[in-house]
């Protein structure tokens, strides 16, 4: 990747080999992007040595074939075993209903209602926006999911464009949501390609009564 900036070459092939080798080596692609981003600030601008890794500074174009080498890989990587959406890192849907059934069984042990201690967060881009722009809106969104509900909650994809969170009540969950959806609205706004993604719904799901509604319930989000 460092020869081909160098030597000036077109960086599409090199970029989808970094993406694919940092899969390999069990980097997620957070941590693939930061690389990204501290390469393009070493290799642009003037600096007296000391840069700052911006993954939103770097053109959309790089991302992309970045992030494709990347979910290639963790797309083979994963078969067999679908706990996570291989883009987005997220548990999948699947995840998510062994996870509510859990927490069903947890509440009716202790003769209590699930919808007392938990609910579901819906977290979804409200675009017409399809293809490339929504697929990398997801993946920001993700890993902003990821690090504002780092508790324990679940984070998993229901659907391409919508996220849930199942997650504990509490007096902060508002003020997390928010600081969540400033974080996400941010980081759509630092990429031009992703301005008809920057409609997000935030939304509460009461649990129903028992897990076969809560089943049906994911079906209709």
């Amino acid at each position: 990747m460092c020869a081909a900036v160098v030597e000036d070459r077109d960086l599409a092939e090199a970029l989808a080999d970094l993406g694919a080798a940092r899969a390999e080596a069990g980097v997620g692609l957070a941590g693939t992007l930061q690389d990204l981003a501290a390469l393009h600030a070493v290799a642009t601008g003037a600096h007296d040595g000391l840069v700052s890794a911006d993954p939103d500074a770097v053109p959309t174009a790089m991302v992309r074939t970045t992030a494709l080498g990347w979910s290639d890989v963790i797309a083979r990587l994963s078969v067999g075993r679908e706990v996570e959406d291989p883009l987005t890192g997220l548990t999948t849907v699947g995840y998510l209903r062994t996870r509510l059934h859990e927490v069903y069984r947890a509440a009716r042990a202790e003769g209590r209602s699930a919808s007392e201690d938990y609910v579901l967060l819906t977290v979804s881009l409200d675009s017409p926006a399809d293809g490339y722009p929504r697929m990398m809106a997801m993946v920001l969104m993700a890993d902003v999911l990821r690090t504002a509900f780092d508790s324990g909650e679940t984070v998993s994809l229901l659907r391409s464009a919508t996220a849930a969170v199942l997650t504990k009540r509490n007096p902060q969950l508002s003020a997390r949501c928010l600081h969540a959806r400033c974080m996400i609205e941010h980081r759509l706004a630092a990429d031009p390609a992703l301005h008809a993604c920057q409609e997000i719904r935030f939304q509460q799901e009461p649990l129903p009564a028992d897990h076969t509604a809560a089943c049906d319930l994911l079906a209709s989000l």
